[in-house]
């Protein structure tokens, strides 16, 4: 009588995953027939032509009860248009970063590498992610009032494709010269501040805008919003500061307002335009929460991003 060998009681059952591309991200046109054919050789995948961005929630939602995943490939204003479709079905997420800055990639530990990424969605686990929210819009990274608004009306996508992050400072160096500071009513944890501003920024995540830093402990699965607001007198005090905004150290000098919440209100003078994930999406006043926990994504076991940094006792040049 032939033994026979006992079944493999840990093997995880072949899945059925959603694969979307955006050919219109900034790496979208190179090819990824050797990504496909590694996630297809472990899974099965529903190859989708990339619909218009706006039905790309529709067509998650309208899948959802035919996949056990979603995969896409893309940047981060990608993946912000999938986020309440992701929310509503709770189906986890798997990132191929195809984009310009890759900024949530970054955040998670998700490798830059394709066919890196593709391993992870195959072999790992989705974590669970907050959610930042604005007058109903979901974030993933950031979301701003002022300066990186304005940075995100003018940087064409032809110039995120032509110059990549590089196009970020092109873009950045121009409005700098042209920039003005505005009030801002900004309302949290029981207090209202009126601040001269040139920016606030209210970040879900660590990383934004090609490589900023939010603030350097920030995780996305910490449950809070991290704000600042940059109260700088003349445009070379933001020189001064951009390795700590960088560094996500900004909110130890005196003319930078920093602090950690849930939920918070900013009020202008007029409406002003917010920018989530580089997408101009509505206007002040701009109310701000936090949906903890709020969907899953294929990320490293305990990636280093999020993990808090060691603090620093003061910046180098604060005032």
């Amino acid at each position: 009588m032939t033994a026979h060998a006992p079944p493999d009681r840990t093997a995880r059952p072949r899945r059925r995953a959603l694969f979307l591309v955006n050919p219109h991200a900034r790496n979208g046109g190179a090819s990824i027939d050797a990504v496909r054919a590694l996630l297809g050789a472990g899974m099965d995948l529903v190859d989708l032509t990339w619909p218009d961005g706006r039905t790309l929630p529709h067509v998650i939602r309208t899948r959802a009860r035919e996949v056990d995943l979603v995969i896409l490939g893309g940047g981060d204003g990608t993946l912000n248009s999938a986020a309440s479709a992701l929310f509503d079905t709770q189906l986890p997420l798997g990132v191929l970063p195809l984009g310009t800055a890759n900024d949530f990639a970054r955040t998670l530990g998700v490798p830059a590498d394709l066919a890196a990424a593709a391993r992870l969605i195959l072999d790992g686990h989705p974590v669970p992610i907050d959610l930042g929210e604005v007058n109903g819009h979901p974030f993933l990274n950031v979301a701003s009032i002022g300066f990186s608004a304005d940075l995100a009306r003018d940087l064409t996508q032809e110039a995120k494709r032509r110059f990549g992050v590089v196009g970020y400072g092109i873009v950045a160096a121009r409005l700098l010269l042209q920039s003005r500071l505005f009030t801002a009513f900004i309302e949290h944890d029981g207090q209202v501040e009126t601040v001269r501003t040139l920016q606030v920024s209210v970040g879900n995540g660590r990383y934004y805008g090609g490589g900023m830093t939010v603030e350097q402990s920030a995780r996305a699965d910490d449950g809070a919003l991290d704000f600042y607001s940059l109260e700088v007198d003349h445009w070379w005090r933001l020189l001064a500061l951009l390795p700590s905004l960088r560094r996500g150290t900004q909110g130890q000098w005196d003319d930078v307002r920093a602090f950690r919440t849930t939920k918070v209100v900013v009020r202008t003078k007029r409406p002003r335009p917010v920018n989530t994930d580089g997408e101009l999406v509505t206007f002040t006043p701009a109310y701000f929460s936090i949906r903890p926990g709020a969907i899953r994504v294929y990320a490293p076991a305990a990636p280093a991003a999020l993990l808090p940094l060691p603090s620093t006792s003061s910046p180098e040049g604060a005032s």
